[in-house]
């Protein structure tokens, strides 16, 4: 009999890798494509069966047909939410930007004014 490779401990708090993510995310839009392709052949299979309650099975693929896809664009494209540490080190940084932000407007900057007359008369003086 055949030993099953165990499973490596998680030693860490880490998020998980982009691609497991993207591979996660990808089986997850086949999944739900796959099941809007059966919804697609069911309801041809139920039209030439000619079935009891034939519009409420049609109904339901249709909604399967037109649902299904939006769900798996928006599911694919969403990544995992954020965990506590995350939103605390976010807010942390946002609370960061905030106070250099006010630091910075407190202070009036320096204006430089170019007056033209005051160039025009260097010009005409040669300097």
């Amino acid at each position: 009999m055949k030993k099953q490779p165990e499973r490596p401990v998680l030693i860490t708090n880490a998020a998980r890798s982009q691609d497991d993510q993207l591979r996660s995310r990808q089986i997850r839009y086949v999944t739900m494509m796959s099941v809007r392709a059966v919804c697609l052949v069911l309801g041809g299979v139920l039209i030439s069966a000619k079935v009891p309650l034939l519009p409420l099975w049609l109904s339901l693929c249709a909604a399967g047909m037109v649902f299904l896809p939006w769900a798996a664009v928006l599911i694919a494209n969403d990544r995992p939410p954020k965990s506590k540490e995350e939103r605390a080190a976010d807010r942390a940084a946002r609370e960061d930007v905030r106070l250099a932000l006010e630091e910075h407007d407190s202070t009036e900057p320096d204006h430089i004014t170019i007056d033209s007359e005051v160039i025009d008369e260097a010009r005409r003086r040669g300097i």
